[in-house]
C-alpha cells in the first residue's frame, strides 16, 4: 500500500503547479530521462514508441501526396549558411559550431544543422535543370540542434527529433498549393490521431520563419490555457532560389527560378499530447497513437488458471487488431492499475477467478475510469468499440476546452483584462502594424498566434491604435 500511495503522490497536481505536473508526468511515465549533456534529453522506450507511431502515420500521409524521403548531412559549411541573409540572422543565436575535427582546426566552421534549407537548396541547384525535373517533393526524418537557453523535455531542447519537408516547384501557385496541403495534413493528423483540435492560420510577418515569404501554422491550446505552435508550413517563394541560383529551363527554354516550400513537425507534439489530455494520475493517450492500447491485468494471479486465462485474453485482443500487453509481474493489482493509468494506456482488462466462473472480464476506461463488464466471447469486439469511443470522446473534450477558452475582445482594455485573468486564446482585430503587435507583447506578454483562415469581423478598427482593422488575430501566451 505504501508503494501504491507513493506512486500517486509523486505527481504534483496540475492545478497546484502545472509546470511541475508536466515534469513529474514525463519522468514518472518514463517517457524521458535527463542526460549529462546540458539541454538534451534521453527519450526512453515509451516516449520513443509514441514518436514511432507519429512518424509512421505522418510518413504514410506524406507519401500519399508523392513525397519521398532523403537524408542530408548534419553539418553545414558557414559559407553555405551565409548565402541567405535573413535566414542566417534568424538562427544565429541558436547555432552550434564545430571548429575542430580530430586534432586539426577546421579551415571553415561547420554549423550543426538547426534546419536544412541551405543544404536542400545547394542540392536542388545541382540536380534541377529542366521543367522536367520538377516538382521535387522530398522529406527527411532527423534531429536538429538549437542552442536553447531554457529547456524542457519535448517542448524545448538543444537537440530534438523532427521531420522537415522541402519541395521545389515550377510556379508560385504550385508552391502555395503544396504549402497549404501540408498544413492541412498536420491539422487532420492532430485531430484524427492525436485527438487535438487546432486553429489553422497564417503567421504575421514578425512571427514568420526567417527567410520565408509566408508561414502557416497550426496552434493548439494546452490544458493550462497556453498555446503551442504544433506544426508549420512555409512558402519560400523564389527567395532561396535566387540566393542559391536554383534555375530551370521552362517549356519555352527560358530560365526561371523555382518556388520552394518547407514544412515540419517535431517531438514537441508529444508535449502537446501530454498537456492537452493528461490529468493528475498521469498520461491519457488517445487509442490511435497509444503504443499499448490495452493492458491485461490478472487478479489473484496465483490462483489456478488465472495467468493462463489472462494470456489467452491478451492474444484475443491482439487477434482483434489491438496493441495489447499482459502485466504478469508480481506487483499488487492496485500498483498495476496506478501504473497503467500513469502510462496513459487507454483501457485495462481485468480477469480474476470470479470473472472466469461467469465467463466475463472487466474493461476499465483510462479517460473516464468507467468499468464495463463484457462477455469473454465478445471481448475483442467490445474492446474495439470502447477504444473508438475513447478516441472520439477525448477529441470532443479537447474541442470543448478550446471553445470555452477562446474569448473575444472589442477594446484593448478588455483584451488586457482577459489575458490577465482568463488563460486561453483571445480573438481581436488588428491593423497589421508591427508596432501594435510589439505593444501587445510588451503590455501583456501575449503574442500573435495566427491570422485564422476562418476570418470574422469583431469591429472595424484596431483596438490598440484605432486605425482601420485588416485582420482578425488569435492572441495568447505560448510555450
Amino acid at each position: 500500500m505504501a508503494k501504491e500511495k507513493k506512486l500517486v503522490e509523486s505527481i504534483t497536481s496540475m492545478n497546484e503547479d502545472f509546470a511541475q505536473w508536466y515534469t513529474d508526468v514525463v519522468k514518472k511515465a518514463e517517457l524521458v530521462e535527463y542526460s549529462n549533456v546540458k539541454g538534451c534529453m534521453i527519450i526512453r522506450p515509451d516516449g520513443y514508441a509514441i514518436w514511432e507511431n507519429i512518424q509512421k502515420e505522418l510518413d504514410r500521409r506524406f507519401k500519399e501526396t508523392g513525397v519521398e524521403n532523403v537524408y542530408m548531412p548534419m553539418f553545414i559549411p558557414e559559407s553555405l549558411l551565409q548565402k541567405e541573409k535573413d535566414h542566417v540572422e534568424g538562427f544565429a543565436p541558436e547555432v552550434a559550431w564545430v571548429t575542430q575535427g580530430g586534432l586539426e582546426t577546421l579551415q571553415e566552421r561547420l554549423c550543426v544543422r538547426p534546419t536544412s534549407e541551405t543544404l536542400f537548396c545547394d542540392f536542388y541547384a545541382r540536380i534541377i535543370q529542366s521543367h522536367r525535373d520538377l516538382p521535387k517533393l522530398y522529406n527527411q526524418w532527423c534531429s536538429v540542434v538549437r542552442w536553447e537557453k531554457t529547456t524542457r523535455p519535448f517542448l524545448r531542447s538543444a537537440e530534438f527529433l523532427w521531420q522537415e519537408g522541402h519541395t521545389a516547384h515550377a510556379t508560385a501557385e504550385e508552391a502555395e498549393e503544396r504549402t497549404i496541403q501540408m498544413l492541412n495534413i498536420y491539422a487532420d493528423f492532430c485531430e484524427e490521431i492525436l485527438a487535438i483540435p487546432v486553429v489553422k492560420g497564417k503567421k504575421t510577418d514578425k512571427e514568420k520563419f526567417a527567410g520565408a515569404h509566408s508561414t502557416y501554422t497550426i496552434e493548439a491550446l494546452m490544458h493550462d490555457g497556453k498555446a503551442l505552435q504544433s506544426g508549420t508550413s512555409h512558402n519560400f517563394g523564389d527567395g532561396f532560389a535566387r540566393a542559391f541560383d536554383i534555375q530551370y529551363s521552362d517549356k519555352e527554354n527560358q530560365l526561371q527560378y523555382v518556388h520552394q516550400t518547407s514544412w515540419g513537425l517535431s517531438t514537441r507534439i508529444i508535449g502537446a499530447l501530454i498537456m492537452v489530455h493528461g490529468d493528475d494520475s498521469g498520461l491519457k493517450l488517445p487509442p490511435r497513437i497509444a503504443p499499448v492500447q490495452a493492458m491485461v491485468i490478472p487478479i489473484s494471479q496465483r490462483k489456478e488458471g488465472v495467468m493462463e486465462k489472462a494470456a489467452e485474453l491478451c492474444e484475443t485482443l491482439k487477434a482483434a487488431g489491438i496493441r495489447a500487453k499482459l502485466d504478469g509481474s508480481d506487483k499488487s493489482p492496485g500498483w498495476k492499475f496506478s501504473e497503467q493509468e500513469m502510462r496513459g494506456i487507454p483501457i485495462r482488462v481485468e480477469i480474476g477467478p470470479k470473472d472466469m466462473e461467469q465467463g466475463q472480464a472487466v474493461i476499465v476506461r483510462r479517460d473516464t475510469r468507467e468499468k464495463v463488464v463484457v462477455s469473454l466471447d465478445e471481448l475483442g469486439e467490445k474492446a474495439l468499440e470502447i477504444l473508438e469511443a475513447i478516441q472520439n470522446d477525448m477529441l470532443a473534450r479537447a474541442k470543448e476546452h478550446l471553445e470555452t477558452h477562446t474569448y473575444e475582445a472589442g477594446t484593448y482594455d478588455e483584451f488586457k483584462e482577459i489575458v490577465a485573468e482568463k488563460p486561453g486564446f483571445v480573438k481581436m482585430m488588428w491593423c497589421g502594424d508591427e508596432a501594435c503587435e510589439l505593444k501587445i507583447k510588451e503590455d501583456t506578454t501575449a503574442t500573435s498566434r495566427c491570422m485564422p483562415f476562418r476570418q470574422e469581423s469583431l469591429g472595424d478598427v484596431c483596438p490598440v491604435c484605432g486605425k482601420p482593422a485588416k485582420k482578425l488575430v488569435y492572441w495568447g501566451k505560448a510555450y
